[in-house]
């Protein structure tokens, strides 16, 4: 049922301002999604659509598109003009709530598939990896459901602007908690793992007399850079999750300007780790891959060139 409050005089104000000030930033969130997808729209062409399909190809689709949707729906969700009824207010959080679900399982995939390649395509280290993350999405999957079970969608309506309104009963905030500690003792858990055989690897290369800035080199370095800047991003995202669960000052005001602001910036940086720099970690690959591919082109052609001049010499001064 919709509420209206229409008192020019009412205390709602603050909230009001948190909340309108809360939807800039889910603005911006949409932005930041948008613009990088258009930013690396001509690379996706040539380095997604016009390859041959793979696990990869489908992954990265995947978890960009849903990015697309994520953003589309904190629009519907957030924008204070958009009127949305109960039901419409429950059925755009449960798809945000599944899209981040969907996307974090995608990412899970991606970084097995990426340490099964750097442990050299080991099959115990595959099926370890495989055990862990279905443990892990399976329990998000649960938190899910109960999250469709137990949230409620409310239209309120204050002074001409539009919120939608999540509540829920029972403990689902706990096991939302716990879902999100467990999604950073996977992520520490696979940032340890690539350091380690990282380091292993290049400790490896300078034993055999070979340069660190060889093509293996350079392929371990870029594995652990954009490893490295997305675990930097998580860790972010689940500090600000913490503080906000876990702090009895943002519980206590949960529509005070500065929890809205949390909020806010919460939403900026999940997006950019689920759907910028997730996408990431399959491009940045695919690119380095068509770097070489061309360079080694570019190599062959020169040797070619410089083969037939020095035939035509040699021709020359036989006749």
């Amino acid at each position: 049922m919709t509420m209206f409050y229409n008192d020019p005089a009412s205390s709602w104000w603050p909230t009001i301002n948190a909340h309108r000030f809360f939807s800039y930033l889910s603005v911006a969130a949409f932005v930041v999604m948008t613009y990088d997808w258009a930013l690396t729209f001509a690379q996706e062409v040539e380095l997604v659509w016009r390859q041959r399909w793979s696990l990869m190809a489908v992954l990265y689709l995947g978890v960009r598109y849903l990015g697309i949707l994520y953003a589309a729906l904190i629009i519907l969700r957030d924008v204070p003009t958009i009127s949305l009824t109960d039901k419409v207010s429950w059925i755009v959080y449960v798809l945000w709530n599944w899209t981040c679900v969907v996307a974090f399982a995608i990412l899970c995939v991606i970084m097995v598939t990426r340490l099964h390649v750097m442990y050299q395509r080991s099959r115990k280290i595959l099926i370890f990896l495989i055990v862990i993350i279905l443990v892990f999405n399976i329990f998000d999957g649960v938190v899910a459901v109960i999250a469709m079970v137990h949230a409620l969608g409310e239209e309120v309506v204050f002074s001409g602007a539009h919120q939608c309104w999540i509540t829920f009963t029972g403990d689902f905030l706990l096991l939302n908690s716990v879902a999100w500690i467990l999604a950073t003792v996977w992520e520490v858990f696979a940032l340890c793992l690539a350091v380690w055989i990282a380091v292993k690897h290049f400790r490896e290369l300078r034993r055999l007399g070979h340069s660190a800035g060889g093509v293996m080199g350079h392929y371990l370095t870029l594995l652990m850079k954009t490893h490295v800047i997305y675990f930097v991003n998580f860790a972010a995202v689940s500090c600000f999750m913490f503080i906000l669960d876990f702090s009895p000052t943002f519980s206590t005001f949960q529509n005070s300007l500065g929890t809205q602001t949390f909020y806010g910036l919460l939403q900026i940086l999940q997006i950019m780790q689920l759907f910028v720099l997730g996408p990431r970690l399959i491009l940045s690959v695919r690119e380095y891959g068509a770097k070489l591919v061309a360079d080694s082109d570019t190599y062959m052609a020169m040797h070619s060139i410089a083969f037939q001049e020095r035939g035509d010499i040699s021709t020359g001064s036989s006749v």
